[in-house]
């Protein structure tokens, strides 16, 4: 089986990141399968190792399609029917796994016997979390939810620009990533402003973190991130080194005041609710202008490269296929040191498999489709 693109094709840096995110969720998640209900100050460390894993995810996908967009408007390619052609594509990248998996979770829970959410069909139109925190089924779903809307809402302002001002630029670009950003901070501010009553067992993550109007920002800081290094190259490539120790340094700062402070995001912090999201997305794309120029290194290209093209697979099935599916014949509390290690031998096997022939005899199928003359002839008519 040949990759997507050839190793040359690829970007190395980017794909470290796209395998550092996906290996940051796995870490995390394997806590939740080997320690459940532990209080531990080093366990919850490494459950928080999810949070920055997806906004990795969510930083590296705004910088990849920000720079998809740019070069629609630096091609003039900004008719409806152009910005069409770019969702066709996403769309085919993104949801044939995602119904896929979906059904294999309702399937689940038939087989189980247990109970589905209410409104089940809202996830099929990508709007359990647009405004509300999310059901717990299918919780892996909401950043797919965030990716999605952020997808449409870009494309769709710059139409609108477009027809109001004719052509299209970079200023337009960089308009319309600003406001989003802008309107996401805004709400995240209304969230912690209004909210007087918390209710009972109150989760930062579940209520604001999760929840599509408060997250889109995420995504749109790649999209700054693609503007600069699209339009200001040279700048970008001279000071890689610099932005990318401000970027680790405000990082690390950021999480050394969380310590010192003992913040705790559940116990509604305004630090958390307001600023928290966007000083990690800020961070992780000051270190994209050296991930991007990182060349490939040929003891660690092939593995580096498949965790990458198969980490959207690995997200789709490791936690409620896989994880869900194992706790519920396997009593964790009953098991010894040597016995959980076991079982997260187990989880991490069934992971890859799966992940692995989801990739190969599906997701990688129609992403050769999308990327076949036949589909481009036929949306050229």
């Amino acid at each position: 089986m040949e990759t997507l693109t050839t190793y040359r094709q690829r970007i190395f840096g980017l794909d470290v990141v796209r395998a550092l995110a996906i290996i940051l969720i796995l870490c995390s998640h394997s806590t939740l399968l080997l320690f459940p209900e532990s209080q531990s100050n080093i366990v919850k460390t490494i459950q928080f190792f999810g949070t920055i894993g997806v906004d990795l995810f969510f930083v590296l996908s705004g910088f990849l399609i920000g720079t998809i967009l740019i070069k629609h408007i630096e091609n003039n390619k900004t008719s409806f029917k152009d910005f069409a052609n770019f969702w066709m594509r996403r769309w085919l990248r993104t949801l044939p796994n995602y119904y896929l998996v979906l059904l294999i979770n309702i399937g689940l829970i038939l087989l189980f016997n247990a109970e589905l959410p209410n409104q089940l069909f809202k996830y099929f139109f990508f709007l359990q979390n647009l405004s509300q925190k999310q059901p717990d089924f299918f919780t892996e779903s909401w950043s797919l939810t965030i990716e999605e809307f952020a997808y449409i809402v870009g494309p769709v302002l710059l139409i609108i620009l477009g027809i109001f001002f004719k052509r299209l630029n970079k200023w337009s670009f960089l308009v319309v990533s600003l406001l989003i950003i802008a309107s996401a901070i805004y709400h995240r501010f209304l969230f912690d402003f209004n909210v007087t009553v918390l209710p009972e067992n109150f989760s930062w993550s579940k209520s604001l973190r999760k929840v599509v109007v408060f997250r889109l920002d995420s995504i749109y800081y790649g999209f700054l991130g693609a503007f600069f290094g699209f339009y200001y190259t040279n700048l970008w490539l001279r000071f890689r080194f610099v932005s990318f120790i401000i970027g680790v340094i405000l990082f690390v700062v950021t999480h050394v005041y969380i310590l010192i402070n003992k913040l705790n995001p559940d116990s509604f912090s305004t630090f958390f609710n307001v600023y928290y999201l966007s000083l990690i997305a800020i961070s992780i794309v000051l270190t994209f202008p050296m991930f991007s120029n990182w060349k490939s290194n040929k003891v660690l290209l092939k593995p580096i490269t498949n965790i990458s093209l198969w980490s959207y697979s690995i997200y789709l099935i490791n936690y409620s296929i896989v994880l869900l599916s194992l706790q519920r014949y396997i009593q964790m509390s009953e098991l010894s040191l040597i016995g959980k290690f076991g079982v997260l031998l187990l989880y991490l096997a069934l992971t890859f498999v799966l992940s692995y022939l989801l990739f190969t005899f599906f997701e990688y199928p129609i992403l050769k489709l999308r990327d076949s003359k036949r589909y481009k002839r036929w949306f050229k008519n």
